[in-house]
Order: C-alpha cells, then structure tokens, then sequence
C-alpha cells in the first residue's frame, strides 16, 4: 500500500510539472491590463557590456548596442536617436565634465530586468523587449537612474534622469 501511494504522488508531480503554471507577477504597468514580471538575466547582460565599453570610451562598441532609430533621452531634455548622435552627447558631457575638474567615472551600483504583460490583442510598445532599470553614482556626486528597452540584444529606448545628492 506504501508503495501504491508512493507511485501515486510521484504521478501527481510528474503531470502538474508538465501542466502550464501561471506566471508570477506584481504591481502594474502602464498600459491598461498589464502586470509587471521579472526579465532575463540576458537583458541585463546586455546593459553591464554596454556599461563596459562606455566606461572604457570605446565609441564604435558602444554604438553596437544602439539600434537605428531608437528613443535616447539625457537627464537634461537631449535626445538622441542612433549611436552616432548618443555617442557625440556623451563625449562632449564627457569633455565638459573634464574641463570642470570632474573624473566622468561612475559606479555602476544595480541593475535588474522587468518586463511587462502582454494581454491578449494587445501591441503596446512598451510590450516589445524587456526593461533593465539601472543606477549609477557619478563622480560629480549624483545617482542617476536609467531605464533601457533591449530587444534582440540592442538598445531600442533609454532614459536616463539625475538626483544631485544635498550636501547637508
């Protein structure tokens, strides 16, 4: 009899590991009937070797990761919408900040990947890809917070916003 119900609760979680298990998510997204789930590690993946290559300056690496006629918005209202122009923002911050006495070196402090749900009928663009969120302390004493779109392994929006840390 032990074995009899042995065999059968090894039956029962062997099929309800095969059956679809709903997939866990919490809060809301913005578009109506979303739900917000944990991304990929490959999301983030993507966001730590750009990360990589922009610390390093290495420009034509850098521009990989963006594609063509993505949606690239600095803290301070630029835009940008290839890694041609991403890249010409982000020196000349670059050789600002130098002039200033600042190092333009940052620590790159978290990262992890969201996406949202995707409700039947729907092509919301937020649906395409997956989002890292990610925070950086400069060395000119500010967090910045930045959010990246990756899909296929490119850069398809970026935003990116600034808290200047109080001195008191």
């Amino acid at each position: 009899m032990k074995n009899i119900t042995y065999l059968f609760t090894l039956c029962l979680i062997l099929t309800s590991c095969g059956q679809e298990c709903e997939v866990e998510s919490n809060g809301f997204a913005p578009m109506e009937g979303q739900t917000v789930m944990m991304g990929s590690q490959a999301s983030v993946d993507v966001v730590i070797a750009m990360d990589k290559v922009w610390a390093e300056r290495d420009y034509d690496a850098l521009k990989s990761f963006i594609a063509d006629g993505a949606s690239l918005q600095f803290y301070n209202g630029t835009t940008a919408s290839n890694g041609d122009e991403f890249v010409a923002i982000i020196e000349k911050q670059y050789q600002d900040g130098l002039a200033e006495g600042n190092s333009g070196e940052w620590v790159f402090r978290y990262a992890f990947s969201i996406k949202p749900s995707k409700p039947e009928g729907t092509d919301h663009p937020n649906n395409r890809g997956e989002w890292v969120n990610a925070g950086f302390a400069g060395s000119d004493g500010s967090n910045y917070n930045e959010w990246y779109q990756v899909e296929n392994g490119k850069i398809i929006s970026w935003s990116q916003t600034r808290g200047v840390t109080s001195a008191e």
